[in-house]
């Protein structure tokens, strides 16, 4: 190992909090990595069934709202 000098201490725990905050920001993206795959996975399960439970109607509901026709 080189000598590192009187500084021997901080550069290795400059090194050590380095190692540290990387292991930390890669446990934290794989953990989202696994959230955002979870709620992918659950929201195309509900469009599918979405689909599939409720057959569509040509008609559109009214909405109570009457509107008039504007003349130019």
């Amino acid at each position: 190992m080189p000598d590192l000098g009187p500084h021997a201490s901080f550069i290795w725990l400059a090194y050590g909090a380095a190692v540290v905050v990387l292991a930390g920001l890669v446990a934290w993206l794989r953990a989202d990595l696994r959230a955002q795959q979870a709620l992918l996975t659950e929201l195309e399960s509900s469009l599918t069934r979405g689909r599939s439970a409720k057959p569509r109607s040509g008609r559109r509901k009214p909405t109570g709202k009457r509107t008039k026709d504007r003349k130019p």
